[in-house]
C-alpha cells in the first residue's frame, strides 16, 4: 500500500471529512480494520488567509503550500494529496520541484464528469477557484465546458463558505440559496455542477443538487485509495 501524503488546515473541517472517507473506503475494499497510510501535513489557515486575502501575497500563499509537500516528501509519502479545491491552483508551481506527484483533484473530477456523458459544468467555491483557469483548462483537456456563477452568485458562494462553512456552521437556509444558484445555473445551459469546494458537499449532498452533482471531495479521497491500491478504480462504499 503507497503512503498518501495529505496537506491539510484549509480548513481543518475538509481535512477531516478526506481522513474519515479515505480510512471509510480503504476498510470497504480491503476488509477488517484495515487502514490508509496516511501522513498529514497541516497548514496554519490563518496564515494562508493572511497571504491570499490580507496581503494578496501569491508568492507567500505558494511558498507555505510548497513547504508542506516538501515535508510530505520527506515523511516518505509517494503522492499528495490537497484537501482544498482552491489551493490546486499553486500545483503547476510545485510539482516540477518534487520527487513524487500530486493527485489533482480538478482531473479527478473531470474524468467522473466525462464517464457520465456531462458536459457542461457549472462550478461553485470560492473565488479563486470560479475565477481562476486551473479547473477550466482541465475540463477543456477533457471536452468539458465550464460555466460560472455570476457576480451576485460568487459573492453568495465564497462568503458563505469563509463565514459559515470552514468554521463547520452549515445552515439549512444557505443549503437553500445554493439550490436556488444551482437551478439559476441549469437555466442557463449548465447539466451538471461540481462542488469545487471540500466543504460545500457536507452542507449540500450530491443527492440534494437540482443538478447532477459532484462532490470533488469524494471523487478524490476515492480516488486517492484507488492510487494507494495501485487499483484502476476503487470499489469501496460510495
Amino acid at each position: 500500500m503507497k503512503k498518501i501524503g495529505m496537506i491539510g488546515g484549509l480548513s481543518w473541517v475538509s481535512t477531516v471529512e478526506y481522513y474519515r472517507r479515505v480510512n471509510e473506503i480503504m476498510q470497504a475494499i480491503e476488509g477488517g480494520v484495515t487502514s490508509a497510510r496516511i501522513v498529514l501535513e497541516s497548514v496554519n489557515r490563518q496564515e494562508y488567509v493572511e497571504a491570499v486575502i490580507d496581503r494578496q501575497d501569491e508568492v507567500s500563499a505558494c511558498r507555505q503550500i510548497e513547504n508542506a509537500a516538501r515535508a510530505l516528501q520527506a515523511a516518505g509519502a509517494d503522492f499528495i494529496v490537497i484537501t482544498c479545491n482552491d489551493v490546486h491552483r499553486f500545483v503547476p508551481a510545485i510539482e516540477p520541484l518534487l520527487d513524487i506527484p500530486f493527485l489533482h483533484i480538478a482531473q479527478v473530477t473531470a474524468e467522473a464528469i466525462k464517464a457520465k456523458d456531462l458536459r457542461k459544468v457549472a462550478i461553485l467555491g470560492v473565488r479563486k477557484t470560479m475565477e481562476e483557469d486551473f479547473y477550466p483548462e482541465i475540463f477543456t483537456r477533457n471536452g468539458l465546458q465550464t460555466i460560472r456563477p455570476n457576480e451576485d452568485e460568487k459573492r453568495d458562494i465564497h462568503d458563505s463558505i469563509y463565514d459559515e462553512l470552514v468554521h463547520n456552521r452549515f445552515l439549512d437556509t444557505t443549503r437553500a440559496r445554493y439550490q436556488k444558484i444551482i437551478r439559476d445555473l441549469a437555466a442557463r445551459g449548465a447539466d451538471c455542477v461540481a462542488l469545487a469546494c471540500t466543504e460545500i458537499p457536507l452542507l449540500l449532498a450530491p443527492e440534494e443538487s437540482p443538478l447532477p452533482a459532484f462532490s470533488t471531495t469524494e471523487l478524490h479521497c476515492r480516488a486517492a485509495v484507488a492510487l494507494a491500491l495501485d487499483r484502476a478504480e476503487p470499489d469501496g462504499s460510495p
